[in-house]
């Protein structure tokens, strides 16, 4: 589940569970033996769910899910949703917009400390370069000088084993939690990649969908939440 949904103290208008389609339960295990702020039943509470990294996963597997998560609330509206890779940008230069082409063809290494690195790896690949290896940190990791000379090392590696210099390319996460250690990596390429969350339009639900349905029932729980109120001032 994702992470707001723990503070019971905060109000919610609305309650959108967003499922990772590439490792929707992990272990189906609760913090802290696993991933889950709470159990699958939860479910019973939310108002629509989104599967993401949807363009990654196979139909049967996006099926199967769905079907999960019916079973434990069948009118659960689903949506679809990736993150649509926009345009690069150098380390240093911020106001830089490189086309996703400078990858193409490319040894490139993937360098991140984010909660779903696979997706971040996989899009790489989609974008046509020619090899892809990854150095994976734990979530929120920031980077220490160690850390640049094992990439150092791994770009040695793959230079010597393909005879072109390799292009590092990290997220946007990844470079706005500390800009300036990455630039220790030069004179080696390093490019950030720029992406927005994209809605898909599978069986029968859209962007425009979600919008609708989230302006019906945020307009439902605002009457009833003045109605309750006027009966509360009037007792």
């Amino acid at each position: 589940m994702m992470e707001c949904r723990q503070h019971w103290s905060l109000w919610r208008d609305l309650e959108i569970v967003m499922v990772n389609g590439l490792m929707p339960w992990g272990n189906r295990q609760l913090l802290p033996l696993g991933p889950l702020r709470e159990p699958l039943t939860a479910l019973n509470k939310a108002d629509a769910a989104v599967i993401h990294n949807a363009d990654l996963v196979s139909d049967q597997n996006l099926k199967n899910i769905e079907l999960e998560m019916q079973e434990i609330k069948n009118s659960l509206p689903i949506f679809f949703t990736r993150m649509a890779p926009s345009y690069l940008f150098e380390v240093g230069n911020v106001n830089s917009k490189i086309p996703l082409t400078a990858v193409s063809n490319a040894v490139v290494l993937c360098v991140s400390a984010i909660g779903s690195a696979n997706a971040f790896v996989q899009g790489l690949g989609k974008l046509g370069a020619y090899y892809v290896d990854r150095l994976d940190y734990s979530d929120h990791h920031v980077f220490q000088v160690e850390d640049i000379e094992t990439i150092r090392k791994r770009l040695g590696e793959l230079e010597g084993k393909f005879g072109s210099k390799p292009i590092v390319v990290v997220t946007e996460k990844d470079y706005d939690r500390d800009p300036e250690i990455l630039k220790h990596l030069e004179p080696s390429k390093v490019l950030v990649l720029c992406s927005k969350l994209q809605f898909l339009t599978h069986r029968g639900c859209s962007e425009d969908g979600f919008k609708s349905l989230l302006n019906r029932i945020s307009g439902i729980k605002m009457i009833r939440k003045v109605s309750s109120c006027f009966l509360l001032s009037s007792a």
